[in-house]
């Protein structure tokens, strides 16, 4: 290296140095730093001192360093969907469906309070190395709470499913637990995403325009980004498509007259990454005709923050008299404050979060919290008794791709680390020593066996019990360019397991008599109908993170009962669902759907069995502005503890607007121990008895409707299938 190349290391260094110092004072009186004067007041003293150069430089994610003020670089691009993802070692939780499946609002908070630890944890670590790239910030781009209207669609495994209530509640939380309680300081800046009406096709997401009703739009597919509005989520990432003709990072429906007037949306907005270049590409939106027209419009609208490099033009189009200065200044404001609120640009020793050490990475605590969720996430969708298993039989077949596979626990958006726990290795750490445990994978994941050979027939009929773990990873379904073995760029357009895995099921389970228990991995719903035809047990277990190996072992051998729920509904068919393009909720989620599907929403079974008795309510007529509240005792009937999840649907008795068949309005995970009952009440508020009309107004309903409380979406195909269904009750509304 020579000394032209030093001298400017040296030089950053010194900066550097000078920076640390400058912080340590506390700063001048009456600068940008000095963390005394009101936050309005230190942004307006840094853009008085910023360049137009250096404004718009920090208008895109890589914001590079400003060396003459002591500003270092920064990259907002970050994500923690279920884990610090994409920088190394972190505790790798459940897949956000997965999680989703605990219905647990409460567990959700401490799991993105976990992951908020360790990214400090991080930042901290990366600040003293000087590592400024990607992943390294405090701005978290999660969670995403758009709703998984199409199990089509591969990206679905990121959201909380096909629920607006259940999905709203469960992002508040997570977006609490990342946010932190601090009064001055965030401990991460969280974000919403992806405003708006976004869930596929995929392959089409760069010029796709989705068609939606009004009343959808504001029954289904906005309440979770209002109540994450409400509930301080500092950031919202606005989607790659258009909706109803306009761009969603350029439209003033969504963005100015919704998110910031309406709404009151205090934070910044940012594009998803490269989402400003579909504005002009010969494959995209067609709003623009360049860059400059692209970059401006995204201003215009009220966007702050580029993912990608489009906003370089900004310069262009002020000179072209498409902007002014003054529209750079507003949008940037915005995101100089989400610095400040980080603490980036305040003495080190004042910002609590800096404290928090490497030592909660991955750590015991963490861990055990990571193992607690898989466990509550995943749902047991049939037994005929075979469960919970003997850890002392003779001989274990372990078999199946998804069985030693790693791939199988992570989903997409992960981190990693050096203990991740596979099913193999949790069933063999379970059973009883003197048993045997053998293993194979069986088949690939997704084509048959080149060597025709199998041993497979015969190491089942000898097993005492054939345990198959089979299904998806990331490899077929997932995000467009991460999806490498999908034909449809991470969707799932032929709803089916892969065809060479249900022929290898089919030879395990053969006419031996042994029993045969069926994994499943995957984000999705999938066509499982032969697959519950087959087994003597299915567990479905999402993609459960490193601890999803001891979890499933430890549901399978009894340590725990199981209790997920399954937060979409499983068709049985492709058949049963409107096309994939059309974004219309009729015939949709278990809130539209007439037909009856494979698994309904809320659906799971238990070791344990509840039984609901006591419905009543406080007042059973009430005036439209009136409270009412609803008791119901919920009773552990068997000899086994465990956990039931109590769900309040409400269903309009309406003629004059349509309306969901059921919608959920209140959940609440209890546990109860063999024989124990608890009394539960849940407060029935107007908010609950309101319906939306055609022009998306929410409006209070004149009438009776019918209120359930049960263990699963209270239909005949829950009772069918074992799940406990509850009780219903009668309110009328005058």
């Amino acid at each position: 290296m020579n000394f032209l190349s030093v001298k400017p290391l040296f030089h950053w260094a010194l900066t550097l140095l000078l920076t640390t110092s400058f912080f340590l004072s506390h700063a001048q009186e009456g600068s940008f730093k000095d963390p005394k004067l009101p936050a309005e007041d230190r942004i307006a003293l840094l853009l008085d001192q910023m360049t137009l150069e250096e404004k718009i430089s920090q208008m895109v994610n890589s914001s590079k360093g400003i060396e003459r003020l002591g500003i270092l670089p920064y990259d907002w691009w970050n994500e923690a969907l279920h884990g610090v993802g994409r920088s190394g070692n972190a505790t790798i939780f459940p897949q956000a469906i997965g999680m989703a499946a605990t219905f647990d609002k409460n567990l959700l908070y401490r799991v993105s309070t976990a992951i908020s630890d360790e990214a400090r944890a991080m930042f901290n670590a990366s600040q003293k190395a000087g590592n400024y790239r990607r992943y390294t910030g405090l701005s978290f781009w999660t969670p995403n709470v758009n709703i998984f209207r199409d199990p089509r669609w591969g990206r679905g495994q990121e959201t909380y499913g096909e629920d607006p209530f259940l999905t709203g509640i469960l992002g508040a939380s997570f977006v609490k637990g990342l946010q932190g309680d601090h009064p001055t300081y965030l401990k991460t800046a969280a974000c919403a995403k992806h405003f708006a009406v976004h869930s596929g096709p995929e392959k089409l997401r760069h010029e796709f325009n989705a068609k939606v009703s009004q009343k959808d739009l504001y029954e289904t597919y906005l309440p979770a980004f209002e109540q994450l509005v409400a509930s301080n989520v500092e950031s919202v990432m606005c989607a790659y498509n258009r909706v109803n003709d306009e761009v969603c990072c350029g439209s003033n429906t969504l963005l100015t007259e919704l998110l910031i007037d309406k709404w009151n949306f205090q934070g910044h907005i940012l594009t998803d990454c490269g989402a400003l270049t579909d504005f002009y590409s010969e494959i995209g939106h067609g709003v623009a005709s360049n860059s400059t027209q692209a970059a401006a419009l995204a201003l215009k609208s009220g966007v702050s923050l580029n993912c990608g490099n489009t906003f370089s033009s900004l310069l262009e189009a002020l000179e072209l008299g498409l902007i002014k200065e003054s529209d750079i200044d507003d949008q940037l404001s915005k995101l100089l404050k989400t610095r400040f609120k980080l603490g980036l640009f305040d003495p080190p020793e004042m910002n609590p979060y800096n404290k928090i050490p490497s030592e909660v990475i991955d750590s015991k605590k963490h861990r055990d919290l990571a193992y607690e969720t898989a466990v509550k996430s995943m749902v047991l969708l049939k037994n005929n008794g075979v469960l919970p298993l003997k850890n002392n039989l003779q001989r274990y077949y372990v078999v199946g791709p998804n069985a030693a596979s790693i791939d199988a626990l992570l989903g997409n958006y992960f981190g990693v680390n050096s203990q991740i726990v596979t099913f193999l290795e949790g069933i063999s750490s379970r059973v009883a020593l003197g048993s045997q445990v053998q293993y194979s994978p069986g088949t690939t994941l997704d084509r048959p066996n080149i060597n025709p050979a199998d041993w497979s027939t015969g190491e089942a009929a000898e097993a005492d019990a054939n345990i198959v773990v089979m299904g998806l990873t990331r490899h077929i379904e997932g995000e467009e360019g991460e999806s490498i073995s999908s034909p449809y760029s991470g969707d799932r357009l032929d709803y089916n397991i892969p065809q060479n895995q249900m022929d290898y099921l089919k030879k395990i389970k053969g006419d031996h008599g042994k029993p045969v228990i069926v994994i499943i991995t995957g984000g999705c719903p999938m066509n499982l109908s032969e697959v519950h035809d087959i087994a003597d047990a299915v567990l479905f277990a999402w993609y459960p993170g490193e601890e999803g190996g001891n979890a499933a072992a430890d549901i399978l051998f009894g340590h725990v009962s199981p209790s997920g729920r399954l937060p979409i509904t499983f068709p049985k068919s492709l058949d049963q669902l409107p096309a994939y393009e059309d974004y219309s909720m009729k015939g949709r989620t278990y809130r539209y759907m007439t037909q009856e599907p494979m698994y309904p929403f809320g659906y799971g079974l238990s070791y344990a069995k509840f039984m609901y008795s006591g419905l009543k309510l406080s007042k059973e007529k009430i005036r439209k502005k009136e409270n009412t509240t609803l008791y119901c005792t919920v009773k552990n009937s068997s000899e086994v503890d465990g956990d039931e999840i109590v769900q309040l649907y409400i269903s309009a008795n309406n003629k004059d607007i349509e309306s969901p068949l059921f919608s959920l309005k209140a959940v609440e995970r209890i546990s109860l121990k063999a024989g124990e009952s608890k009394t539960m009440t849940f407060d029935i508020s107007p908010e609950m008895l309101s319906l939306i009309n055609e022009n998306g107004e929410k409006v209070q309903y004149k009438g009776s409707f019918q209120i359930f409380a049960s263990g699963s979406l209270p239909t005949e195909r829950s009772r069918n299938l074992g799940a406990e269904i509850g009780l219903n009750i009668k309110l009328d509304v005058n």
